[in-house]
């Protein structure tokens, strides 16, 4: 009985932080909408469509204990940037993200690597010389997870939670010609232990190329 209340005390935890996230990424969105309308000038409303990789440096902070040593992944994915007016824009991206931690414990390697599909909605603020300000919420979502010790590697997806809820900072600059480059550090907000009461987090620091199909 206990175990069911927590599991219920669990789910609406999770419905609760999504509703928050989606309500602040609409307020974002209505912001950004609004400033383009009072915007009158020459730039219009359009998409643009792109590509991105890059390098991630990955750990987990884990309650009371702190953070074990950051590992190393990549990111690969596309976006849209929705121009909305000559300074403001929306950026949803569709990315898989390699992330986790490593140890070593008795001179035994431990490493856990989390595999997610992560898509971030981003307000972006644009200066005229290419540089671009950006933030916004994340949700990721855990494809599998593996724990590798030694020359072991053990499937361990049932022991991480499937929804991960971040915040995304970060700043880019793009040529002419589309192609960028950009950093970020996510911040993981939600708890993703699914096996104890110990808030485990991810944290994230990414740093790529993208590529923007320019407007014609």
């Amino acid at each position: 009985m206990l175990f069911d209340q927590c599991r219920l005390t669990n789910y609406h935890l999770k419905q609760t932080m999504m509703k928050k996230i989606l309500v602040i990424t609409a307020a974002v969105a209505g912001f950004l909408t609004a400033s383009a309308q009072s915007h009158h000038d020459r730039y219009s409303t359009h998409a643009e469509f792109g590509v991105k990789a890059g390098l991630n440096i990955a750990n987990l902070h884990v309650q009371n204990t702190g953070s074990p040593d950051a590992k190393l992944g990549f990111n690969a994915g596309g976006l849209a940037h929705i121009h909305l007016s000559k300074h403001f824009a929306l950026q949803p991206e569709i990315m898989y993200s390699g992330q986790g931690a490593k140890q070593t414990v008795a001179n035994t390697d431990y490493k856990t690597n989390l595999h997610y599909i992560n898509v971030p909605v981003l307000a972006q603020f644009m200066v005229d010389d290419g540089f671009r300000i950006e933030t916004g919420p994340q949700l990721g979502i855990l494809a599998s997870a593996r724990q590798k010790v030694g020359g072991t590697s053990t499937d361990v997806k049932d022991s991480y939670k499937t929804a991960d809820f971040a915040w995304v900072f970060g700043l880019g600059y793009i040529t002419h010609m589309g192609l960028g480059i950009d950093a970020r550090y996510n911040l993981g907000i939600s708890n993703i232990n699914n096996v104890s009461s110990t808030n485990v987090n991810n944290r994230v620091f990414q740093v790529g190329l993208f590529y923007q199909f320019r407007k014609m």
